[in-house]
């Protein structure tokens, strides 16, 4: 079978495809107002069909951050925290949620089926016409296959995302097993899931990046003949760079028989930092569908980050990739990307492109002269288009010990916080004990506060902690939690130091044994009255050996021992939820 000639990585599309409305684009307004772009005349998201999109130039977002994403190490995630994020990923309009791994654990095949059935039928998020799909990942085995399909039924639009591995590598050492037989396990397992009732099922030759291309072309071949919708290309270590990776799709696209039927896909992995790129030259080469993960968590050094594709395709879609573009809701991004750090414990680092800290902050003198003439010199998308709203925002509201609900409201959605109900109340009541300490309560306070009141699985609750330490004695602590039932438990402790001791009585009231893996402290702002955030990981002992699976929390206090305290006991809650999901 011949490969196809090499494309070009400079010009995917013709120019032709690109119908961009007269008078041609201006990058130059007022310096008042930001350059107003011109948009290519696109349609609003088409019609979902699981084989096939009635636009060529719509790009489906395939989001796995709850299955994927939360393979990373102390990424675990409890129930209602998936349903929280699933919810959130529909905000934002993600056409398919790859909601886990349902063979994995009962834990994970009940928060699936429960995403499927809350989310997989809701038509009120961004149109009447959308629903999510919602996706269920299966090795190629029945019993896989069997509980992914028991997961997603419930949705009204349900797929199968089922795996072999296809590189040389992979099938002899981890499959053992011949290419034949392979061949044979893929086109039996995705006629299976079709036997199912399973009218969407996607198929992934896992480790596609390195397979050999003419295997690639007939195991493609075979899966789509036994009922496959959708071919996914994983790049699974991170190893292509993108003229490779466009050149993959490209080749799989032209020598394929039967690709014209199916949506091509691309999963890139982030071991060479290169995942977005890949993705987008994979995209610009003919997939119509890209797996992404909210800021980029996954297993190992992560996955293609769906805020940075989005955001590359709407900032420069019409111009260099022929007018390709995402049905996204991109205000939703921030409040999205913020709600996953807190939920996994993975943090996001400050010059992380799009949602990082720094993203939109200006420290150069030159750049501060350039953006106070023109926003447009130094920045090349709007924050507000992903939902984020500077410090100082026109609104003016400074919130201090005598504001009331409605301005630290107000203040919480421009931080991009909608949060109602009993979280709020106990949110507003910490939030004004802080105020009474601090004279100014700044928004880093805010966001702090925020992860640690409203971003915890909440089984025990820290009621007060006391602890006497210096160089006159042994450090020892007080501390009470709150059962799910309202009864106080109070136990004292000794240890090395002050947060040693609250640890250990701590221990003495939960009675789980676990072994501290990781602590970290930073000061959220600055001053001798700064909140201090503390990150905690731990993990479960067994007969006195720790266990692989790790489970983070973070705290968020003026009193740093405090802040420490309420890291652990943060921990132990998701440990605790993730055990009783488990029985």
């Amino acid at each position: 079978m011949a490969i196809a000639s090499s494309l070009s990585h400079l010009n995917f599309f013709p120019c032709s495809l690109i119908n961009y409305t007269s008078p041609p684009p201006t990058l130059f307004t007022s310096k008042h107002t930001r350059p107003r772009i011109l948009r290519c005349s696109i349609s609003p998201r088409p019609q979902y069909i699981p084989n096939r999109i009635p636009d060529p130039h719509y790009i489906r977002i395939f989001d796995t951050t709850l299955r994927d994403g939360e393979q990373s190490p102390g990424a675990t995630m409890t129930t209602n925290q998936k349903l929280d994020i699933a919810r959130q990923l529909a905000k934002l309009g993600v056409d398919v949620i790859e909601a886990g791994f349902p063979a994995a654990s009962d834990g994970d095949l009940e928060a699936v089926k429960l995403i499927a059935r809350e989310f997989g039928n809701n038509k009120n998020y961004n149109d009447e016409e959308y629903v999510p799909v919602i996706c269920g990942l299966a090795r190629c085995n029945k019993k896989d296959i069997d509980s992914a399909w028991e997961a997603v039924r419930h949705a009204k639009r349900a797929r199968i995302h089922t795996f072999i591995a296809t590189s040389e590598i992979h099938m002899k050492y981890k499959l053992m097993k011949s290419k034949e037989e392979v061949v044979d396990r893929a086109r039996s397992m995705v006629a299976y899931a079709r036997i199912l009732g399973c009218q969407d099922v996607e198929f992934s030759p896992e480790d596609a990046g390195r397979s050999d291309r003419e295997f690639l072309y007939h195991i493609l071949e075979q899966v789509i003949e036994a009922g496959a919708t959708t071919i996914n290309n994983p790049d699974t270590v991170g190893y292509t760079v993108p003229s490779e990776f466009g050149q993959l799709i490209a080749d799989i696209k032209a020598n394929t028989p039967g690709i014209e039927n199916v949506i091509i896909s691309t999963h890139c992995q982030n071991d060479l930092g290169l995942s977005t790129a890949n993705t987008l030259a994979g995209a610009c080469a003919g997939a119509r569908q890209v797996e992404v993960t909210v800021n980029g968590i996954g297993e190992r050094a992560g996955n293609a980050s769906l805020e940075e594709v989005v955001m590359a395709l709407k900032c420069r879609g019409e111009q260099v990739m022929g007018g390709l573009y995402t049905g996204i809701d991109t205000k939703h991004i921030v409040m999205a990307s913020k709600m996953v750090e807190e939920y996994s414990r993975l943090l996001v680092q400050p010059h992380k492109a799009i949602v990082g800290a720094n993203a939109f902050a200006h420290e150069s003198g030159i750049h501060q002269d350039g953006m106070l003439k023109h926003k447009n010199t130094y920045e090349i998308i709007s924050p507000e288009d992903i939902g984020l709203h500077r410090s100082d925002d026109e609104s003016g509201i400074v919130l201090g010990k005598l504001s009331g609900r409605s301005a630290f409201r107000s203040k919480l959605l421009e931080l991009g916080y909608d949060i109602d109900g009993k979280k709020f109340d106990d949110l507003f009541w910490n939030f004004k004990s802080v105020a009474e300490k601090k004279k100014n309560v700044t928004d880093d306070d805010l966001i702090a506060l925020v992860s640690d009141e409203v971003f915890q699985a909440q089984v025990w609750k820290l009621g007060d902690v006391q602890v006497t330490c210096g160089s006159l004695g042994l450090a020892t602590a007080t501390v009470t939690l709150i059962a799910a039932n309202g009864v106080e438990h109070t136990a004292c402790s000794a240890g090395t130091g002050p947060v040693d001791a609250a640890y250990k009585a701590v221990d003495l009231i939960v009675k789980v044994p676990v072994s501290l893996v990781e602590y970290s402290m930073n000061g959220i702002t600055a001053g001798i009255d700064a909140i201090s955030s503390t990150r905690v990981l731990i993990c479960k002992k067994d007969n006195g050996q720790a266990v692989q699976r790790k489970f983070s929390g973070t705290g968020a206090s003026m009193d740093i021992v405090l802040a420490s305290v309420r890291a652990y006991v943060g921990a132990l809650n998701k440990l605790l939820v993730i055990k009783k999901q488990k029985v």
